[in-house]
This record gives C-alpha cells, structure tokens and sequence, in this order.
C-alpha cells in the first residue's frame, strides 16, 4: 500500500516528550489512515541530551518510526525541511515535539488538505485557548499583527507548529533559516490557497521552549523585510501548457 501521509517532528532536547509524541501519532494516524499508510519523521536537530537514544529505542515498537539526525544543529526550519525532503508520501503534516500539539488535530488537517482542491496547498492550525505564559502570547500577538499587516497572509497564528502541505508545494518554496514562522505567505507567494482551521493547544509538561520573547519577536522582525522583498519580485506565468508533436 503507498504511503498516504509523512507526519514531519523537529526535536531537539525533547527527551521527556519525543517518544509520547511519536506514540500519540502512530495511535491516531493509524485509526485514521491504516497501518500501513503512513510515515512518521523524527528529525533530530542534533540534541545534546538523550532525544535520539529515546527515539532510537522507540523504534522496536513504533514502525512507521523514522530518527534522522543532523551533524549540526541548525534551528526548527532546517530540521523541518529536512523531514519533508525524506517525506516519501505527498502530503506531509508538522507537529512540534514537546506534546503541545494533539496528533488528533495533525490526522484531522491531513484529511481536509486530502479532500480539497488542488489549489488549495496547506491547511495551518490557528491555536485555541494558547496554553503560554501572558507575556509570550502578547509577544506572539505584536509580531502576528505585524506580520499579517505587511504580508497580508491572512494568518493570525503562524506560530502554530501544526500545518499540513502538500510535499511539492513546499519543495518549490525558498528556503531560509526561519521560514516555518512565513509558511501561509510563502505558499500563497507559489499561487495556492491556504485554510486555516483552528486546533487546541496543550501545556508543555516537559522540557522548555528554545526560544525567549524577546528573541522570538526580534527574529520574526528581522526576516521580515526579505519576505516582503521575495514576494515583491515573483512573476508568475500563469497557467502553462505544452505544444503537441
């Protein structure tokens, strides 16, 4: 049977989480998609403490599960497009690894993506009832409408580390250290359309977030201006065809 769906995890330090995570996968992907149809793709970012030994170990009994592992750590976007180039399956699903994401939800975006057009090239989780500290969610808030206001992407939570693509629409976006905080305006950039559906959001009970506020928002700032540029100097063909011999 070929495979129907990738789920797609950057880790890196998740050692209390990674495995209950790909537990949690394999258990709602297989109600949903068979045994036999479907990947799931840990992609180690090259953790220093015991994510990959875990993952490893894991493998005996979860066998959709796949542990890839970077020589270099080299953030969530890399990590993340190196699980969607060994993706064997066309459409592919991202999760976070430290449990806040509900597999449920990544089987749920999967079908909707499945069932819609072909225009339509990612379906992205938007955060219900955020399980974060206050001042991260007024963080995440500034940046969003930021973000939103320049880009006109139509996103309120590019946050969210559950979204669900089709593998060729994202193999044909530019790649850039942080892009996953850009995904809804680098795909409508390509031409497709996105849905936004809203997802819940649970506390993290392990491990801790890689990124400060203040970081996070002078990263997302940061890169910015280089989207509004890369989406400034696209020309898109429109449709095209081929002559016959």
């Amino acid at each position: 049977m070929p495979l129907i769906v990738s789920a797609v995890v950057p880790v890196y330090n998740e050692e209390g989480a990674a495995v209950q995570v790909a537990r949690e996968i394999e258990t709602a992907f297989t109600a949903t998609f068979g045994g036999d149809g479907f990947e799931i793709i840990f992609v180690d970012d090259r953790s220093t403490d015991d994510t990959h030994a875990r993952l490893v170990a894991a493998q005996g009994d979860i066998p959709s599960l796949r542990v890839l592992r970077h020589e270099n750590n080299v953030g969530k976007s890399g990590a993340m497009r190196t699980g969607v180039f060994a993706a064997r399956a066309p459409l592919v699903v991202t999760l976070d690894g430290d449990g806040q994401n509900p597999a449920a939800d990544a089987a749920r975006l999967l079908q909707i993506l499945r069932d819609a057009p072909e225009t339509v090239g990612m379906v992205a989780g938007q955060r219900r009832n955020r399980q974060d500290t206050s001042s991260k969610r007024v963080a995440s808030r500034w940046a969003n409408r930021i973000r939103k206001a320049m880009l006109n992407d139509k996103a309120d939570d590019t946050g969210c580390g559950l979204k669900a693509l089709r593998r060729e629409v994202f193999l044909r976006l530019p790649y850039f250290d942080q892009m996953h905080r850009y995904l809804p305006s680098l795909v409508t950039r390509e031409g497709f359309e996105i849905l936004f559906e809203p997802v819940d959001d649970r506390l993290r009970t392990t491990g801790q977030s890689k990124y400060t506020n203040i970081g996070r928002l002078a990263v997302a700032l940061s890169d910015l201006p280089g989207v509004m540029w890369l989406n400034s100097r696209l020309r898109q063909p429109g449709k095209v065809t081929e002559s016959e011999r």
